[in-house]
């Protein structure tokens, strides 16, 4: 088995190690090649591998490594989906953007983790916003308004509001009236509570327009589940969702568009 540098610093050498979860979560195994992933996502992050600039081979990375190209095939290839870097036919793989440092502190084990979190999410929550659209009473729906209202207090007191937010998100969760919605919300707490913090912590965008952005999103959600629309507050979920994520890893630069984005929302 390998013992170079990745190795020696993590501690192991095996093909798979436990990586640190947050207090209640089961822990997994780690690939090898998830290690050489995070490694050059950290060399990338850090930079030592520039943004724009070329990455070495996969001979050179095997070498530095002391790892199979196999395995730094796949953390490539783990790269590459993520947008990180870019193979150029005849040129070689490139860093096509740098992440920023703080997806260190993430209680996941990646930034990749934490984009498939998302993912998850923009299914999951949108589906939950549906069922609850469906199943939600009058107190649940009296419940959910107050909820948002509670988010926008506390952003008016110049709180960050993640758990405001979460707290939301659980109410609509159990406004599905289905335990098994609100058993993985309640799972997922700190994963999400610390994707909300980093949107807010990474946006490009104002603070100012972030917030009337989020809060017209939160709106959306509310609006579509207390007119008893499916369609619209799973709509509207998804949306809220994968902006949140563009928001982190897109910058707010470029919006997420849908069908309920023209629709006025209310005040």
């Amino acid at each position: 088995m390998t013992t170079g540098p990745i190795a020696q610093a993590s501690g192991v050498r095996k093909q798979y190690q436990v990586r640190s979860q947050p207090h209640g979560a089961q822990l997994r195994p780690v690939k090898l090649s998830e290690q050489i992933h995070d490694q050059l996502l950290a060399l990338i992050t850090d930079g030592e591998f520039p943004e724009k600039g070329k990455l070495p081979t996969e001979i050179e990375l095997a070498a530095r490594f002391e790892v199979s190209r196999t395995i730094v095939r796949e953390a490539l290839a783990r790269l590459r989906d993520d947008g990180i870097i870019v193979s150029r036919q005849g040129a070689g793989t490139f860093v096509q953007r740098r992440p920023d440092r703080a997806w260190k502190h993430s209680p996941l084990g990646s930034i990749t983790d934490i984009q498939r979190c998302f993912e998850f999410r923009m299914g999951f929550e949108a589906d939950m916003a549906a069922w609850a659209a469906r199943r939600a009473d009058r107190t649940t729906i009296k419940r959910i308004g107050s909820a948002v209202e509670a988010y926008e207090d506390a952003i008016k007191d110049g709180k960050r509001g993640s758990h405001a937010d979460f707290d939301l998100h659980c109410v609509i969760a159990e406004a599905t009236r289905n335990r098994f919605f609100v058993s993985v919300m309640t799972s997922l707490r700190d994963h999400i509570v610390f994707g909300m913090n980093l949107s807010r912590d990474l946006s490009r965008i104002k603070p100012a327009a972030r917030l009337k952005a989020v809060r017209e999103e939160h709106r959306r959600v509310f609006d579509a589940i207390r007119a008893r629309d499916p369609n619209r507050a799973h709509e509207a979920m998804r949306v809220h969702v994968d902006k949140a994520r563009f928001r982190i890893f897109e910058g707010g630069t470029r919006s997420v568009t849908s069908a309920i984005d023209t629709e006025p929302t209310s005040q």
